[in-house]
């Protein structure tokens, strides 16, 4: 393929995903707000996010229809798309449930930790037989900074690749935290993934690039002070898009480092949860996830975004490294 018309591949869906995410929310979030699907925040959080109450959620919307509208334009010219975009597409599924249960049928629970985990398995697997016997591709993992080397687990291959898969969404489930976060993020590791895939020819830098101009749009209205949320809807789908990518490119053991917010935000959860129990109420962060950590130390919403959007970016660059020697 040319070289034009590789680029063409990643702008093309860029811009149709942000065409199509900048104008739904024109015509979602009025939606939103007279069905009153507002968030509600916790008394016990931070006092700085209780005026937030009411605004509109489940605009992870936004980011689907964007994403869904320009894979399937380039879905006949880049089939690769279409394994990301189940990916995608279904988690965003099991988010909106549980956004549906909670903020519409006012169920504070939502969907139950075990009905959420059974449904994140099942959606896996099923991305993984359509990889495997669909689009070919090995379920081995390419070792970052050693050329050539990649990892084989044989038997514990599906059970390990479900672990980062259920990991890395639940990352980037805690990462939406703080407006325009998850956003800014996973713009930078959506940037990654597609370079990855055009350094080697793979069809997924189409939906790299239209999740990247999906992000885009739906930042004209989630940026400090949002206007809309994305909810589970929006969170669970940028770690299926992550997951998705990582897979198609065999690269999921770079998930750690390009991703290693979404890693930070769930250790420092796991971390206060164990450590709260074991000292009967003690605390090692002053909240989390840890973006809370550092807002209860006085950091703005726009500091908290800018510093873990610059450190992404860095280790991207690093994770480029290592894809590249």
């Amino acid at each position: 393929m040319q070289t034009g018309m590789r680029f063409a591949t990643i702008i093309v869906p860029m811009l149709i995903a942000f065409a199509v995410s900048a104008v739904s929310g024109k015509y979602l979030i009025p939606y939103l707000r007279r069905i009153k699907a507002g968030q509600t925040e916790r008394e016990y959080g931070l006092e700085s996010h209780l005026s937030k109450t009411g605004t509109p959620n489940m605009g992870g919307l936004m980011i689907l229809l964007g994403m869904a509208a320009a894979c399937l334009i380039f879905a006949g010219r880049c089939g690769e798309v279409i394994p990301v975009l189940i990916l995608t597409v279904g988690f965003g599924a099991i988010g909106f449930a549980d956004d549906y249960l909670k903020v519409i049928k006012k169920r504070s629970d939502g969907l139950s930790v075990k009905q959420k985990l059974i449904l994140q398995i099942v959606v896996g697997l099923l991305f993984f037989l359509y990889v495997r016997e669909i689009n070919h591709i090995p379920l081995t993992m390419k070792v970052p900074f050693a050329a050539g080397v990649s990892l084989d687990l044989g038997f514990m291959t599906i059970p390990a690749l479900l672990f980062i898969l259920v990991g890395t969404v639940n990352g980037t489930n805690f990462t939406d935290g703080v407006d325009g976060l998850a956003s800014c993020v996973t713009v930078a590791v959506a940037l990654f993934f597609t370079i990855c895939a055009q350094m080697s020819g793979s069809g997924t830098a189409a939906a790299g690039g239209a999740m990247i101009g999906a992000l885009l749009g739906f930042l004209l209205y989630n940026a400090y002070p949002a206007k809309v949320f994305m909810g589970d809807t929006g969170s669970l789908a940028l770690g299926g898009f992550v997951a998705g990518m990582a897979f198609m490119l065999q690269i999921p053991l770079y998930i750690p480092i390009v991703g290693f917010i979404y890693l930070a935000e769930v250790l420092s959860v796991i971390i206060q949860v164990t450590y709260f129990k074991k000292t009967h109420g003690k605390r090692i962060f002053r909240m989390a996830p840890i973006h809370h950590h550092f807002e209860k130390g006085g950091w703005s919403e726009v500091r908290v975004v800018a510093v873990f959007t610059i450190v992404t970016v860095i280790l991207c660059a690093v994770g480029l490294l290592g894809y590249w020697i």
